[in-house]
């Protein structure tokens, strides 16, 4: 059941998050934190997503804020490094802020780069770190991603390489490295469509698209390819929502993308660095300090405060 508006609005903080690089098109992350009785949820869908597709997103804040999280299996969760569509002379520097991470998810296909930088920057990171994956964000056409396969060498996987759920599966007939999907999944009616295609070896699942853990969870279980948790540029509140999802899943076989919290300069909480290339999982709660300090200017918190409005419209409608 969805908790009255009322209630959640008097419950809302709407922070801005400066970030150290372009991530995502962006440089400052605005999210809408939710202090429920049960913990904090986070609503962070991105400015250009419309209302049916941000709703999910609230649905999973209101989760996390309202529902009571469910027991973990392990206690900690390996991360990757992850590294922006940065110059390769940059590399050393990002995956610093990784200590004791094996494995790194490299941006590739970014507007206004060439396939001979992604090569480079691959080519950089794979100097440091043994295993390496790349995300395309969809970015690619099928013949290119079958000529940047073949440049940037061994990879873990590609990540969204194609936008459709067709040319990844064609993309899986033509190459020998695996694709993981990502959008295909999170952006789908039916998430299980890419397995029933076909079209990819590993899932990508985020908690706040798909509508919070519990839906996260029995998707991993319907999917039958392995799962990879990841996050969408969480404050500390999200990336450890994203934890305890992984934490609940009966198996994980592969690092998970929940160390972007290094992406930001300032976070809504202290949170321990990667030890060994872990994170703890556990409950986190902002710094009332830093809530006030990162606040968003009164006219972007009055537009999520909006954008909650309408969202729980949605929810309460369903």
């Amino acid at each position: 059941m969805t908790p009255p508006l009322d209630d959640i609005l008097d419950r809302v903080y709407v922070v801005a998050l400066p970030m150290r690089v372009r991530f995502r098109g962006i440089t400052v992350r605005e999210v809408a934190l939710i202090d429920g009785p049960e913990g904090w949820g986070e609503f962070g869908a991105f400015g250009e997503y419309e209302a049916p597709e941000a709703a999910h997103w609230l649905a999973a804040a209101l989760e996390s804020a309202y529902c009571e999280p469910p027991q973990p299996r392990r206690d900690r969760i390996p991360i990757n490094a992850t590294v922006p569509a940065v110059e390769a002379e940059r590399v050393p520097e990002v995956l610093a802020r990784f200590p004791g991470a094996r494995t790194a998810k490299v941006k590739v296909a970014e507007p206004g780069q060439t396939l001979a930088d992604d090569v480079a920057r691959v080519e950089a990171v794979r100097a440091l770190i043994p295993t390496v994956r790349v995300d395309a964000n969809g970015g690619w056409t099928l013949d290119q991603a079958v000529e940047a396969a073949k440049a940037l060498g061994a990879l873990e996987y590609l990540e969204q390489p194609c936008a459709t759920v067709a040319e990844l599966a064609e993309l899986r007939r033509r190459i020998d490295t695996p694709v993981a999907a990502d959008e295909s999944i999170r952006k789908a009616a039916d998430p299980l469509a890419v397995t029933k295609a076909g079209a990819a070896d590993i899932a990508v699942l985020k908690v706040a698209p798909l509508g919070g853990i519990s839906s996260l969870v029995t998707i991993a279980d319907q999917i039958g390819i392995p799962v990879v948790v990841s996050s969408a540029i969480d404050s500390a509140v999200g990336i450890a929502t994203g934890l305890r999802a992984a934490a609940a899943l009966p198996e994980l076989q592969h690092a998970c993308g929940l160390g972007t919290g290094s992406l930001f300069v300032d976070d809504i909480a202290e949170t321990p660095a990667p030890e060994d290339g872990y994170l703890p999982v556990g409950p986190v709660a902002p710094d009332p300090a830093r809530l006030h300090a990162l606040a968003a200017s009164p006219q972007r918190r009055n537009w999520w405060i909006d954008r909650v409005r309408t969202c729980h419209r949605l929810l309460a409608d369903r």
